[in-house]
């Protein structure tokens, strides 16, 4: 009887033993994959392209001065068409251009101003504005803006609200491409590190696209701008 306890124990005891081993190996083998699953690496693709304006914003601006105040409209009135008849010979359509109302500075009424030194009480400015897809076709007749100096027309070249502005619209034309030379770029990163690091390289973990950004090429040459994006995606190793 005796025995049979001892026998019974004994049994009892190598399964429990051989439980623990087996519940050990399946810990340390989560364990193992829970770690190696932590592994990855993070890198960074970048697309980048030279792209040209679509879109040309063209603010002609114009002055003048005088102390009679009808006299002053008169002037305006006849310079604004000294400038359209200007850019309708350049082939502008009507629908291109666009006449702001003319803005009117009392110069004596400022209170900073000094009388005796003012020739002329009131300066009128006035903005023609060209907005086309034409860029080419406002870059010729920029170019070619002295014609209007030599009529009269003192053109406020200076004024920060006067420049000139080209924009690209077309983007999501160049978004897909972009994006997948930046998500190869990435790739071909991370497989070189992997490489390195004796690693294969696994599935993606995750992965960001980033911000599309478009700025002049440099400041003489505004009509061309660069596009770029940057993805930051991150991938599994394996050994």
């Amino acid at each position: 009887m005796q025995d049979k306890k001892t026998i019974n124990t004994a049994i009892l005891g190598l399964s429990i033993f051989l439980g623990l081993a087996v519940l050990g190996y399946f810990v340390s083998h989560s364990a193992y994959l829970i770690k190696a699953s932590e592994r990855f690496v993070t890198v960074k693709g970048l697309s980048e392209r030279e792209v040209n304006a679509d879109i040309a914003i063209w603010p002609i601006s114009f002055k003048e001065v005088s102390n009679n105040l009808s006299d002053l409209y008169s002037v305006m009135d006849e310079k604004s068409g000294v400038v359209m008849k200007y850019l309708n010979g350049k082939g502008f359509k009507e629908n291109e251009v666009t006449i702001s109302p003319v803005n009117i500075i009392d110069r004596k009424a400022d209170r900073y101003s000094q009388p005796g030194q003012i020739d002329f009480r009131y300066l009128a400015t006035s903005t023609i504005t060209v907005y086309s897809n034409n860029v080419e076709l406002v870059r010729n007749s920029m170019s070619e803006i002295s014609d209007l100096i030599k009529k009269g027309i003192v053109i406020s070249e200076d004024d920060y609200n006067a420049r000139p502005e080209f924009l690209f619209t077309k983007l999501n034309e160049i978004k897909p491409e972009m994006v997948e030379e930046a998500t190869k770029d990435a790739r071909s990163v991370a497989e070189k590190f992997a490489k390195d690091s004796q690693s294969e390289l696994g599935k993606i973990k995750s992965a960001t696209q980033g911000l599309f950004s478009i700025y002049d090429r440099d400041s003489k040459t505004s009509y061309i701008k660069k596009v770029r994006v940057v993805t930051h995606i991150e991938y599994y190793l394996a050994d």
